[in-house]
């Protein structure tokens, strides 16, 4: 049984390399709001230079000066950097008066209201496209060297608050006698302490992570100062606020409750505790309840108490699960008690997870077919597997609590046979020896009758020798009774079951909360099927159009048949060509044809188009220029002679 430490060892090791594997392609994370649309649109071109640029999100994001970054076509900026809520989600930038025709590149980078943040950059013309020199930054918002840290970080403080509060409700729920074992209480203040140094570490982090995403911008007081007036700065601070009080209730948790014999007093510090410790995990889940998925979208008045309620079940189920496992392999014993009151806690905790998860569920996904065709919903689907796997595993673990308690007498007697007969067997052997001593001083004292000095001398060493080997033999056996306790207890195999079975579910939930720290950083899959739906009907465009319009001006050789084609008919550039027949499809040659288009929703045009004549009935233009999408009237007129001619109408979709 000496090899249960070191396998102990080897398995925490492959957990965490699987977390960190997990964890390394989890970023940069997904943003969680996405942008739906803008004024100009991208791709457009427009006639005459906008005054501003304004952005649709699919939710409200927090947009600070200069989140919005406007580039001429030789990468100048032209807005005035000021950012105004037009109301809604829409948000809008000023620009600059006189701007040249060409392309320009739109550059964003805010933070959505669950507190990720989001990137991107599109283009838009003035007039005409045109090259464009305007360079953007590498770095996306969330991704690099710094996002990969704040995930980690992210990851740690809910393993801290697992360990936290998961430690804390099983010692004061199904083993008060917890409190005095040390392991035990390195659990919890593990926990306190990852939970603390990680919360830390976000809040100097989190405006590089947010901003530029440099590393040197981590320790810029003037960034922290800013993100102290955010939303997610506020709740990092109120957490490292809770984490004092924490604090507090770890020392009298581990002190005065663990001191307590008064079996009246121990019931009322009981009590107080467990309202106490209540407030503040309610407090700490907070905390990541009004910053992240559950402050914003459908129902957020209700999704944060949900939320908080599904944290603190996650807690008591994980983090009593790391404890117990921790008093299997470490502690002296642990009463068969203490595991089913577990038992029946993480049934409590699993059945609220399964009804506050069910409820996020259904939030954050809302359709079978983002379920299935979404990161998050996969990413959803695959926590599920884990948490069926868990109550699997957790439902073996059952079965060995039973087992321990029905064989747990019979080890604990032998344990303290054993025990009784080996302290007889050793006073036997030291009782000859220090009545040989006696006889030996009592020999010397009287052939030194004379000597008194000189018995006095041997007397006291004589007894300091009795004490040192006394105080030996104290140590040895009680070496030895820990050892022989530990074999009794690694033999039990009611124990040994118990552990086996823990220690899986543990495994598993070690990968299960890196599933979870990833699932909080991926979009949800409502927003991401509604930001598709809104950005594929807001770019719908038509393919190459092909027109086929009958003519007949009146006059003598006036019939015919008009063929145009414009490629790609869509915004922005297109080339147009006309083909005139005759009636018996031969190329008709005629004096004159024009083209106008009209957006009358928008009050666009007529827009004049004068095509080049090409060859025999055949005539062309380059650069036609569509500004927006919408419902365009195509109007030609043909001139068969000087005075004969007809225009012809024909509406189309123009994307």
């Amino acid at each position: 049984m000496k090899t249960i430490a070191p396998r102990f060892r080897h398995l925490l090791l492959l957990l965490l390399a699987v977390t960190g594997a997990l964890l390394a392609g989890a970023a940069p994370v997904s943003a969680h709001a996405a942008l739906t649309g803008s004024d100009p649109k991208q791709g457009a071109v427009v006639e005459q230079a906008p005054t501003r640029v304004s952005l649709t999100f699919s939710e409200e994001v927090a947009m600070s000066d200069g989140s919005v970054r406007v580039l001429d076509p030789a990468g100048k900026r032209v807005d005035t950097g000021k950012t105004t809520d037009l109301g809604g989600t829409t948000y809008g930038v000023p620009l600059h008066s006189g701007l040249p025709d060409g392309t320009f590149t739109v550059a964003y980078q805010v933070v959505s209201a669950d507190s990720h943040p989001v990137s991107g950059a599109f283009t838009f013309s003035v007039g005409a496209p045109s090259k464009t020199t305007a360079a953007l930054p590498d770095q996306t918002a969330g991704g690099g060297v710094v996002g990969g840290l704040y995930g980690v970080g992210r990851y740690l403080s809910y393993a801290g608050f697992i360990l936290t509060v998961g430690g804390a409700a099983f010692v004061l729920a199904c083993w008060p006698r917890g409190a005095g074992v040390r392991p035990v209480q390195r659990v919890v203040v593990g926990g306190w302490i990852t939970l603390t140094g990680a919360t830390l570490a976000m809040l100097l982090m989190r405006g590089s992570y947010t901003g530029s995403g440099a590393v040197g911008d981590i320790f810029d007081l003037t960034l922290l100062g800013q993100v102290l007036q955010t939303k997610s700065g506020a709740a990092l601070v109120s957490r490292l606020l809770l984490l004092a009080a924490a604090a507090l209730f770890i020392a009298v948790l581990f002190g005065a409750y663990e001191k307590r014999t008064d079996p009246k007093e121990k019931k009322d510090l009981t009590f107080g505790l467990a309202i106490g410790g209540a407030v503040v995990a309610a407090g700490l889940a907070a905390t990541w309840a009004m910053a992240e998925h559950a402050s914003t979208g459908i129902q957020a008045g209700l999704a944060m108490p949900v939320d908080v309620l599904h944290l603190l079940s996650v807690a008591a189920w994980l983090g009593g699960l790391t404890t117990l496992l921790v008093a299997l392999y470490r502690a002296p014993s642990i009463e068969a008690t203490a595991v089913r009151r577990f038992s029946r806690v993480a049934f409590c905790a699993v059945s609220t997870l399964a009804a506050t998860g069910l409820y996020q569920s259904w939030r954050q996904v809302g359709s079978w077919s983002a379920l299935t065709g979404t990161r998050y919903g996969q990413l959803l689907l695959l926590k599920i597997g884990l948490v069926a796997v868990m109550v699997g595993v957790a439902w073996i673990s059952r079965k060995w609590t039973g087992r321990l308690s029905e064989g747990l007498a019979a080890p604990e007697a032998a344990a303290t046979t054993a025990i009784e007969e080996r302290t007889r067997s050793e006073e036997a052997v030291t009782v000859p020896t220090g009545g040989a001593s006696k006889g030996s001083s009592s020999g010397d004292a009287g052939g030194n009758a004379g000597s008194g000095p000189g018995a006095d001398t041997g007397s006291g060493s004589g007894s300091d020798v009795d004490d040192k080997r006394s105080a030996q033999l104290a140590r040895q056996r009680a070496a030895l009774a820990t050892a022989r306790d530990k074999r009794i207890r690694d033999a039990d195999p009611g124990r040994s079951g118990l552990r086996r079975s823990v220690l899986t579910e543990a495994g598993v939930a070690v990968v299960l909360l890196v599933v979870t720290t990833v699932l909080t950083s991926t979009e949800p899959g409502r927003t991401e099927e509604e930001a598709k739906a809104v950005t594929a009907a807001a770019s719908q465009r038509s393919g190459p159009l092909s027109l086929k319009l009958p003519f007949d001006t009146g006059g003598q050789d006036g019939k015919g048949t008009l063929l145009l084609d414009m490629d790609p008919g869509r915004t922005g550039s297109n080339d147009m060509h006309v083909y005139v027949e005759r009636p018996n499809g031969k190329a008709f040659d005629i004096p004159e044809v024009k083209v106008s288009f009209t957006l009358a929703a928008k009050k666009l045009g007529p827009l004049p188009v004068v095509p080049d004549h090409i060859a025999t009935g055949h005539w062309s233009a380059s650069g036609v220029q569509i500004p927006v999408a919408g419902d365009w009237k195509i109007a030609v007129t043909v001139r068969t002679s000087d005075i004969d001619q007809v225009t012809v109408n024909k509406n189309v979709k123009i994307g």
